[in-house]
């Protein structure tokens, strides 16, 4: 029997050192830049499912040279903030937000870019669901991390 079990212990054994390098990769923890990054998305996810367009708004860089571009560029805070009390009067046409598949892309010590997905569920009359992916660019500031850069679609 104890031959047996070293017969097959061996190639086991094998199997799990070739794939563990893959697996640690994937288990990699979140550097504090990372974290700071997401903690401003989740932030951005619960201000807008209370229906706070000026919380969600915080996590944009308050200023004239942030940009959103989707259907059109929108330059400055104050003209993000005006276009999505324009295309989100209500709370109904808000609907529920929620990201996934965040990629954290650190550039340097003050720059970070991420990439994700969004959901957008809401009832047809709110306008229906809708889904689509982003990229972001965010810079660190005396405020904390802020987006940038938003390319949404």
């Amino acid at each position: 029997m104890r031959r047996l079990l070293k017969v097959f212990a061996l190639p086991v054994l094998l199997c799990v050192l070739t794939v563990l390098p893959a697996n640690a990769q994937q288990l990699k923890t979140a550097n504090p830049q990372e974290i700071g990054v997401i903690k401003v998305l989740l932030a951005q996810e619960r201000a807008w499912n209370a229906g706070d367009i000026e919380g969600f708004a915080s996590g944009y860089k308050n200023s004239p040279d942030t940009l959103f571009i989707g259907s059109h560029i929108s330059r400055g805070h104050d003209e993000l903030v005006n276009e999505y009390h324009k295309n989100y009067p209500n709370r109904d046409s808000m609907g529920t937000l929620g990201f996934s598949e965040l990629e954290v892309h650190p550039l340097d010590e003050t720059f970070a870019v991420v990439v994700g997905k969004y959901h957008l569920d809401r009832n047809k009359k709110a306008g229906g669901n809708a889904d689509g992916i982003f990229s972001l660019v965010f810079e660190k500031t005396d405020a904390g991390w802020k987006i940038v850069v938003d390319h949404t679609t």
